[in-house]
């Protein structure tokens, strides 16, 4: 089997054992990114790759294996921090940017003697769900280049579809792991609020942003998301958990599976309600019991989302002003026209719209009638999803209404693309853990991803439910 097709931890094993070699790896790695067409990285890193593969085998050849994903190259998106690595968000206003530390996430890869092979493309500050707003062009799907990867974490998921990468880093502010992990056919986790450390991360809305993991398997999503969870005393709102184990399937008999109703209405595509059915299905006859839920608040979740998102945004991207750093205008004769001129040449469409959103929610008139309701609303939110785990232990839905749409269709229709994440922000607003599993393929071949949300820091169960439905079904997985 060629080199790039392994998962991740049938990749560690065989380099733990002498059967390859780090920089053998790399090569097929980079090799193969070379003849990609799906614009996955925004840049590689290969002079620093090899250096570090040297460093890794030199401890593997001595026998030192530092985690199980030892020598597993990873790609990360372009939005956390890499010191002196270029990280710019896939725009232009961080063009040439090279943070003088790493991310949390970053330290702990590199003390698990993870190897960094590039950072991926992504919509442009993470905002927007298709990949389609990066000052590097368009991502594609590996499933369809005429498709969409989703986003913002496309580069990530596609790089981990078209076996350019075999495990990555993305974040995920309200479905941003888990949509394109749904359209591109990979696993992706989002983890509870406050387990993986935000330093180092830019910030799109930070009550919301996660770091998280996406790969072929449930077990590879586990064994990355151990390694880059737990305490931070440079994040306050980071604690510590304990460890997951998804390396056996968990026996899902008794399993307690809430399916809201309402996430079965209107807009949701026929082939992915009947394969996300399908898996219910599977869970029943694996023993897990079914019970039909309702989330009422959830109907909000979108408008909730994007105003507090939007606002907090606004507020993290007023540091670029053309001064401190980032895109400085070349055009501008005074202030003013430095702060104007730089944040017209520096952000994309996108970005600006949303900007402009989160300072009208925020302006003298509307805070009251629109964020103050946001806050509330996201309070009602959160407790419906408590007390709907006072009845299951596990909820059960669609990752998105439909499959992957065509390239440039969502652009056109922004509150289209707003509504794509109609099942998947409420896990954001709430903080709670969700992870995407493939669950089969619509008529054209794109994937159908289906979505399980768990209670607070209860990653563990849907990681081991995971790998339980991808042992039941050929449908499932890789």
């Amino acid at each position: 089997m060629p080199i790039t097709q392994y998962a991740a931890l049938p990749l560690a094993q065989k380099l733990h054992a002498g059967e390859l070699k780090i920089a053998d790896v790399l090569d097929a790695y980079y090799a193969k990114i070379a003849r990609s067409e799906f614009n996955c990285y925004t840049s590689l890193c290969k002079a620093f790759a090899y250096a570090r593969a040297a460093e890794v085998q030199a401890r593997l050849d001595a026998g030192e294996v530092r985690s199980p994903l030892a020598g597993v190259p990873i790609a990360v998106k372009d939005l956390i921090c890499t010191k002196g690595i270029e990280t710019t968000c896939a725009s232009k206003m961080l063009a040439g940017f090279r943070p003088p530390y790493d991310a949390t996430v970053i330290e702990k890869i590199n003390a698990a003697d993870l190897i960094l092979l590039g950072k991926t493309n992504m919509d442009e500050f993470a905002m927007g769900s298709t990949t389609e707003t990066s000052a590097y062009g368009p991502t594609k799907n590996p499933h369809n280049p005429a498709h969409v990867p989703g986003g913002s974490s496309g580069g990530s998921a596609a790089a981990v579809a078209a076996c350019e990468a075999p495990i990555a880093l993305g974040s995920d502010t309200g479905g941003s792991i888990r949509q394109p992990a749904g359209y591109c056919g990979v696993v992706g986790l989002k983890p509870t609020y406050g387990a993986v450390s935000r330093y180092g991360l830019i910030a799109y809305a930070s009550s919301l942003d996660q770091i998280g993991p996406i790969a072929r398997t449930a077990e590879d999503c586990a064994a990355l998301f151990n390694i880059i969870k737990g305490d931070d005393e440079r994040d306050g709102t980071c604690g510590a958990q304990t460890a997951c184990d998804a390396h056996g399937a968990r026996k899902v008999s008794g399993l307690r599976v809430g399916v809201p109703k309402e996430f079965f209405g209107e807009g949701l595509h026929p082939e992915v309600a009947a394969a996300v059915l399908a898996a219910k299905e599977r869970l029943t006859a694996q023993g897990a019991v079914a019970t039909e839920i309702s989330l009422p608040m959830v109907a909000h979740a979108v408008p909730t989302y994007y105003i507090i998102a939007c606002a907090e945004a606004c507020s993290n991207l007023s540091r670029y002003d053309g001064i401190k750093y980032g895109h400085s205008s070349a055009n501008a004769a005074n202030l003013r026209e430095t702060y104007i001129k730089s944040r017209s040449e520096g952000f994309g469409m996108e970005v600006k719209r949303r900007i402009m959103l989160g300072n009208f929610v925020l302006s003298s008139g509307y805070f009251e009638a629109y964020y103050k309701k946001a806050l509330q609303a996201k309070r009602l939110i959160q407790q419906a999803y408590f007390d709907a785990f006072e009845r299951c232990d596990v909820i059960l839905g669609p990752v998105a209404p439909t499959t992957a749409p065509r390239l440039n269709e969502s652009l056109s229709d922004p509150l289209k693309m707003y509504l794509s994440d109609i099942y998947t922000v409420a896990v954001n607003i709430a903080g709670l853990p969700g992870i995407a599993l493939p669950c089969g393929k619509d008529a054209q071949g794109l994937p159908i991803g289906l979505q399980l949300i768990g209670r607070p820091f209860e990653e563990a169960t849907l990681l081991e439910v995971g790998a339980a439905l991808r042992e039941d079904s050929g449908s499932v997985g890789h």
